[in-house]
């Protein structure tokens, strides 16, 4: 039931009216995923102390350079399957889904250990602070342990939201999230376990996370329900959803690494430039989430009705899509400024004014950039709904080489706030690349006839 109502949302109505309502699921379930780790971020500050909190922070690059991959293949390769969905090839959604199985197993064999084994090498290479660097190394090691968990978690939700269910996906991050915040009091506050005990609570709220949709998609999902047995290997298949989910997971490390030499100019400010621009940074990404809901949306929305071939409902879509997502960043940029102090003291407390002020001095610079970043989410994903990957991996370069800039030039020259215009310098370069793909996709799609 769930997939047909969701299906029949995304390719007939209203086209703004089926994204939203697709989106809010989506949206709250992108919000209780920032939790798992705001959850870890505002315990591990207000209990183990300030430099913890930049421990965790000062891993923020690394982390998103191997979970990052993760949720941007597991993105890619529900592509092909939300296609075949909207064509109404039942059969070959449940190919690619077995598909996709064999290829997150085999990535989570090669990149487990590597990831555990590079951990304090790459904290080292970033000149991660010597007061921070064995807690970074401690949560690192733990979350990159627990990959198993976060890719097929993420697996199995894009499946999901590729047949159109996006309500499943946000029960279980909801269950898993009020787990990791339980886990985080128990281990953190009454068992003293310190950073360690932030990870294990990501890491098992993720696991439980997984059960809990492989069980759903066995019991209620005839599309996507296997046995064993028809989990077999079809290179056909294999190379073609790696074509798609490839750059776009290499599209999120490629970001990632420009982030990573971002963090090793924030090293050399100290502890508290790290801790002020974690806690922004924590705040920054909870506010973006409707933006990027609507973006991810628009991945689904456009592969089920290119799918379909409804080009003209696709167009009409994006341009609705972007009215919205570009009105929602002005205005909460402009309320995050007004709040920025109260925000920041969540994390930190009352006593440490001059990392608020740090703070601060973020929020003004980056959250007045937030409509770059409307743009940025609705043309990337509906770029990768049309199976466009060039494009998005091209663009991820160009953030790479403006983070390489900041990091590099500007931050020596300026300190913190150079820092600070590492974002928005980000996402204009992304946009100057995305959307001279977005207007050559546009045209040619005019030409094509309707179904």
């Amino acid at each position: 039931p769930y997939t047909t109502l969701f299906r029949s949302i995304l390719t007939k109505g209203s086209p703004i009216k089926g994204i939203i309502l697709f989106s809010i699921p989506l949206l709250l379930g992108n919000i209780f995923q920032q939790i798992y780790t705001l959850s870890d971020t505002l315990i591990v500050g207000r209990v183990v102390g300030v430099q913890a909190l930049a421990a965790v922070g000062a891993t923020s690059g690394l982390t998103f350079l191997i979970i990052g991959f993760a949720q941007g293949m597991t993105t890619g390769l529900s592509i092909i399957t939300a296609q075949h969905y909207g064509a109404g090839d039942l059969r070959a959604v449940k190919q690619s889904f077995a598909t996709s199985i064999w290829i997150c197993g085999g990535l989570v064999l090669l990149l487990t250990p590597l990831s555990v084994w590079a951990t304090r090498p790459l904290l080292r290479l970033m000149q991660t602070p010597a007061n921070i660097i064995d807690g970074a190394a401690i949560f690192l090691s733990i979350i990159f342990g627990g990959l198993v968990a976060t890719m097929f978690f993420n697996l199995f939700s894009n499946m999901l939201r590729a047949l159109g269910n996006s309500r499943l996906p946000l029960i279980f991050l909801v269950i898993a999230c009020i787990i990791n915040v339980v886990l985080d009091i128990i281990l953190i506050v009454f068992m003293h376990v310190g950073i360690a005990g932030a990870g294990i609570a990501t890491v098992t709220a993720q696991l439980i996370s997984c059960f809990l949709c492989w069980f759903y998609i066995k019991a209620r999902v005839p599309a996507l329900s296997l046995e064993w047995r028809e989990i077999t290997t079809n290179w056909t298949l294999i190379k073609e959803q790696i074509r798609i989910g490839l750059p776009m997971g290499f599209q999120a490390s490629i970001i990632a690494i420009g982030s990573i030499i971002l963090q090793i100019s924030l090293n050399h400010l100290g502890s508290s430039a790290i801790a002020a621009y974690t806690a922004a940074g924590k705040v920054d990404q909870l506010a973006t989430q409707p933006m990027m809901s609507l973006g991810i949306t628009m991945a689904t929305f456009t592969a089920q009705n290119f799918g379909a071939k409804q080009y003209k409902r696709i167009l009409k879509g994006i341009r609705q899509a972007l009215t919205t997502s570009i009105s929602y960043g002005f205005v909460m940029g402009i309320l995050i400024i007004l709040n920025s102090r109260t925000l920041v003291n969540l994390f930190i407390g009352n006593s440490e004014q001059h990392i608020t002020n740090l703070a601060h001095q973020y929020f003004v610079i980056v959250s007045m950039s937030y409509f770059l970043l409307a743009i940025l989410f609705i043309v990337r994903y509906t770029l990768q709904g049309f199976g466009k990957s060039m494009a998005p991996t091209l663009a991820g370069v160009a953030e790479l080489l403006s983070r390489m800039l900041v990091g590099i030039w500007v931050v020596p020259a300026f300190g913190f706030i150079g820092a600070c215009t590492a974002n928005p310098l980000a996402w204009l370069g992304s946009n100057l690349v995305l959307i001279w793909s977005y207007v050559q996709v546009v045209r040619q799609l005019r030409r094509e006839p309707e179904a």
